[in-house]
């Protein structure tokens, strides 16, 4: 490359080029580039003489003195003065850095206008900043939206109160056998929202807390098939009044162990969770099965339902906080994100399968206690 292309290729780059000749008097060795006349009062030209520090190059009495220690090593790469502000002769400030470099046996001293880098910088800098504040205003958001669901739970924990002291009275009432059965179920499913209250109450005000404790003795470990099968006959009346049927699949071995790493009610909120969740997406006349495969150190649990299935841009986020269904009749997308949090607490996993005959499979697995038989 002939000195003519070269002079011309650190004018295009806005970069002035000079060579140390000594202590603080440098030689311009290539074409200035326009910018340079906005600073110096000199006229200067290629091979011309410059004096540094000069009052208007004043911030580089400093850099230069890092710089001669450079060139003395004759140090490889370069050395630079990190960004600084200067005044041109009209009083506008530019932004401007320095490079000290050792080629062959020449000192040579760079000084770049960075016009569009530092328009650049600021852009990003800009941009970070409004990031963050959108970043802050997501999380006020959120925690208005964590204290306005604290808020909707206590005030249904105060109608369910008011709920359970008329079902207490209705037992001073001369019911029917009939009658007295359905109190009975009323009440049992009023008990289990009460858990359901707590656990969520639980879950906003501290999530690991709410999950630090539960049962891995074998003698203490909760039976899932005997859980499955008090559920179904909570939910009978409310299928049946929606012409659905919820049932048990029929290749269950009654006599294996069916114990489970968890916790009672917790596990009892799960399996209320994901069969309310079928009740809710299935139509009139269908059939909701719940499974259970006993495996060498896991429990699966399948419940599968004949509804319209989850549209595929929503299954990624189905165990998410605030995440609803298709329709949205969910509560509020609690009851699966609280499965997801205490299932993969207890050292298991969910997820949710398309069945190819339509509908939808909510499968979770849960490990066995130690000491349990296969």
């Amino acid at each position: 490359m002939n000195q003519t292309i070269l002079s011309d290729l650190f004018v295009g780059l806005n970069i002035l080029v000079l060579e140390r000749i000594e202590m603080g008097l440098f030689k311009v060795t290539a074409q200035p580039p326009n910018w340079l006349r906005r600073f110096c009062r000199q006229n200067l030209q290629f091979g011309m003489d410059m004096l540094i520090p000069q009052e208007e190059f004043a911030f580089l009495e400093n850099f230069l003195f890092d710089a001669e220690d450079f060139w003395y090593r004759n140090s490889i790469g370069k050395l630079s003065s990190g960004l600084w502000s200067e005044r041109n002769l009209t009083g506008y400030e530019e932004q401007l850095e320095a490079y000290a470099l050792c080629i062959n046996n020449s000192k040579i001293l760079l000084i770049e206008l960075l016009e569009d880098k530092f328009k650049y910088n600021q852009q990003l800098i800009q941009t970070g900043r409004e990031q963050q504040l959108n970043y802050q205003q997501l999380l006020k958001d959120n925690q208005r939206k964590e204290v306005l669901i604290n808020c909707i739970i206590h005030d249904i924990a105060g109608q369910l109160n008011a709920i359970n002291c008329c079902l207490a009275l209705l037992e001073f009432e001369n019911l029917t056998a009939k009658g007295k059965e359905h109190l009975e179920i009323a009440q049992k499913q009023s008990i289990k929202q009460e858990m359901l209250i707590r656990n969520i109450l639980d879950a906003f005000s501290d999530e690991v807390r709410s999950l630090e404790n539960f049962i891995i003795d074998i003698d203490s470990s909760p039976d899932i098939l005997i859980a499955v099968k008090e559920t179904i006959e909570l939910f009978q009346a409310g299928f049946a009044l929606s012409n659905q049927q919820l049932q048990l699949a029929t290749n269950i071995d009654q006599s294996a162990d069916w114990k489970v790493v968890g916790e009672q009610s917790r596990l009892d909120r799960i399996i209320t969770n994901l069969v309310e969740n079928a009740y809710r997406h299935s139509p009139e006349d269908s059939t909701v099965t719940i499974n259970l495969q006993a495996e060498a150190e896991y429990i699966l649990f399948t419940i599968d339902d004949e509804g319209e299935g989850v549209p595929l841009e929503m299954s990624n986020n189905l165990f998410q906080k605030f995440s609803q269904g298709q329709n949205r009749s969910g509560r509020g997308g609690i009851g699966l994100y609280f499965c997801r949090m205490t299932i993969e607490r207890w050292g298991g996993n969910i997820g949710y399968l398309p069945r190819p005959e339509g509908g939808s499979k909510f499968w979770f697995r849960l490990p066995r206690p130690r000491g349990s038989r296969v």
